[in-house]
């Protein structure tokens, strides 16, 4: 079953056929080293949301879940489920500081619309 961001991928390398690619990150190895170091903040940021903040899940989602999709203007999306709504602007502020490399942007996933939540439960990779 296709997503839709494999529907937009398909639609967007068929018009732009040389700059909408898989191996893109090949060619742009500095683009590559910001991908995975935001992988590495994504999973510091995972860690410490359940040890410090009870989360039961945390999601990656938008272009980090999507590599086609990474430019280097891309932040990092997380979902959470189960951090305390008194501890939640902690949580963001925790995850926040990590680093000044990358904006990272949290969500409760018990609080946000439906259709973002079902957006981040099929396209978003636990992490």
């Amino acid at each position: 079953m296709s997503t839709k961001h494999d529907e937009e991928f398909t639609t967007y390398s068929i018009k732009y056929p040389l700059t909408f690619t898989e191996d893109f990150f090949e060619a742009d190895t500095a683009l590559t080293r910001r991908y995975q170091e935001a992988w590495e903040l994504a999973k510091r940021s995972a860690a410490l949301l359940k040890k410090s903040f009870g989360a039961k899940k945390v999601v990656v989602f938008g272009s980090l879940a999507k590599r086609s999709w990474f430019t280097r203007w891309s932040d990092v999306d997380l979902a959470a489920w189960g951090v305390p709504d008194d501890k939640f602007y902690a949580a963001v502020g925790a995850v926040t500081g990590l680093t000044a490399d990358f904006k990272v942007d949290l969500v409760d996933a018990g609080a946000c619309r439906d259709s973002l939540r079902k957006s981040i439960e099929v396209d978003g990779i636990e992490i």
